[in-house]
């Protein structure tokens, strides 16, 4: 009975908080940065975390509410808006609808162009709800948790985020991730260092002395490569297109629940999961739904359940990036790590201590996670018709004034010409990185978590009197490091040809005894 009545205490908290943000000028931001979001994620080379970039710095100097509402707005239209081209043009407008394109522009192409889009707008809806429940859920636990790291865990912690982003975003060797994400760290440490004020790497620079800003680097790192490549290219408008119902019916919706309730999980999951992102998940739920379907032979041809998966799992993505982010300070997704960077900008440090330093901030913004959810879901199915026509507008015309924007945002931080060097400096060097298939998130986690790491390894080192075993025999550090030497083990060529001889005895000695089953 305790539990219920804490759990109606909690409901009632929530119901007064958002009907406290529902004031005129909320709602205009609210819709206005979802409709915004929802066209950067339909424009096939604006992407959610751009908008988040670009929105983070002209929401300096207003109040927190409106800010995180037109951030998490965005946010949530732009991972929406991506399944727009897909399933129209077969252009993911972001990477996080690559998966919906495999069987929504069949769909389209079959004169179900409406019913993909009703089912995608509504599955993301459901997905971004299951989300933010799980963030509700299992944020205190995270915190209560966390609260037992002390600055030799924190640092370990810290390390593991970095080394699970480059591992797992590297499209072909492992080690460029982790190359990335030390370049990252390398360029954290840029300044004075924050326990004895001890510059590094400034060149005897006053305006490296405070360090670098982590704002422009996550819009050079992102922005900047993303308008050289989509100039570098030729896009045609795209062709007119007739919609007809979008409004899903009931019966498919319920016929697709169980695919909609795995998908969302599957999406929390990897968000969680420091620096992966909308895109992974959307492909992991795509093949689960795929393997466990009774006719996969059909996928790619335009199934519905497939649309679902892929939805649902990138919009759950969201809210299960936003766990580690809030509770541990480490980004989930690249977009989580421009939030990460908006908080700092308005004066709230995530991590363990969040809820005191700032009590019911996480209650706060779950509910407006939710009214960014529906604004999504009330947007899509009224202004399809009309959104659809952006995509008649070549992407290259939009990236001047992405430049422009990319310019403003970074020198309006602080008024310092700096900011611009370094945003540009950064912006090339992603570009060249990305060109040579080396994956850009590590690299900005790195810059994130690499001041939490040098510090608590100085005042770990200080605290210990340069005793360096504490970190090796804690009982959370040993766990941690058990967990880094694994990710780290199992990517070793080694290692992974002796998986490989292990799987294939397993499944051939598996194979065998089903063949003399029959026999017997």
């Amino acid at each position: 009975m305790e539990l219920i009545g804490m759990a109606l205490e909690r409901t009632g908290e929530f119901a007064l908080i958002v009907l406290s943000l529902l004031t005129l000028k909320n709602v205009l931001v609210l819709f206005g940065a979802t409709i915004l979001g929802i066209v950067f994620g339909a424009m096939p080379g604006l992407t959610a975390t751009l908008g988040v970039a670009l929105l983070t710095t002209l929401t300096y100097g207003i109040d927190q509410d409106t800010a995180f509402i037109a951030l998490l707005s965005i946010y949530v239209g732009a991972v929406y808006g991506g399944s727009y081209s897909a399933i129209l043009l077969n252009i993911p407008g972001t990477a996080a609808a690559a998966a919906t394109a495999v069987d929504g522009y069949p769909l389209a192409q079959k004169g179900e162009a409406g019913r993909a889009l009703g089912m995608t707008t509504t599955a993301s809806l459901v997905g971004t709800v299951f989300g933010l429940l799980c963030l509700v859920m299992v944020a205190p636990f995270i915190i209560e948790l966390a609260l037992e790291f002390t600055t030799f865990e924190k640092f370990w912690l810290a390390m593991f985020g970095i080394i699970i982003s480059g591992t797992l975003t590297s499209r072909d060797l492992v080690y460029k991730g982790w190359i990335a994400g030390l370049i990252g760290l390398w360029l954290s440490t840029i300044g004075q260092e924050q326990l004895q004020t001890f510059p590094r790497y400034t060149q005897d620079l006053p305006a490296l002395q405070g360090g670098i800003e982590i704002v422009p680097v996550l819009i050079g790192a992102f922005g900047i490569p993303q308008i050289i490549k989509t100039l570098g290219q030729r896009v045609e408008a795209a062709r007119e297109v007739v919609l007809h119902r979008i409004v899903p019916e009931i019966r498919t919706i319920v016929r697709n629940l169980h695919h909609i309730l795995r998908s969302s999980s599957i999406g929390v999951f990897i968000g969680s999961i420091p620096g992966i992102g909308e895109d992974i998940a959307g492909w992991v739920s795509y093949g689960v739904a795929r393997n466990t379907s009774s006719h996969p032979e059909t996928f790619g041809t335009g199934e519905v359940q497939a649309v679902v998966s892929t939805e649902c799992a990138n919009n759950a993505c969201i809210g299960g990036a936003l766990i580690p982010l809030l509770t541990l300070g480490i980004p989930g997704s690249p977009p989580a790590a421009m939030l990460l960077g908006a908080l700092m900008l308005h004066n709230v440090t995530p991590g363990p201590m969040i809820e005191f330093e700032n009590p019911g901030f996480i209650l706060g913004f779950t509910a407006i996670l939710l009214l960014a959810a529906f604004a999504m879901w009330a947007s899509g199915m009224l202004l399809a018709r009309q959104v659809v026509k952006v995509l008649r507008v070549p992407p290259a015309l939009f990236m001047p004034v992405i430049g422009l924007l990319c310019v403003i945002g970074s020198y309006a931080l602080g008024l310092q010409l700096v900011n611009l060097y370094l945003m540009v400096i950064v912006g090339v060097a992603a570009y060249f990185l990305a060109e040579m298939e080396y994956p850009i998130a590590p690299l900005v986690i790195g810059v994130i978590l690499g001041p939490m790491a040098d510090e608590n390894l100085r005042r770990g080192l200080m605290v210990a009197r340069g005793d360096v075993s504490e970190f090796f025999t804690r009982p959370w550090c040993i766990g941690l490091l058990a967990v880094i030497f694994f990710v780290v083990a199992t990517q070793l060529p080694a290692v992974r040809r002796l998986q490989h001889r292990t799987w294939r005895r397993l499944t051939g000695g598996a194979a065998e005894r089903r063949q003399q089953t029959p026999g017997e």
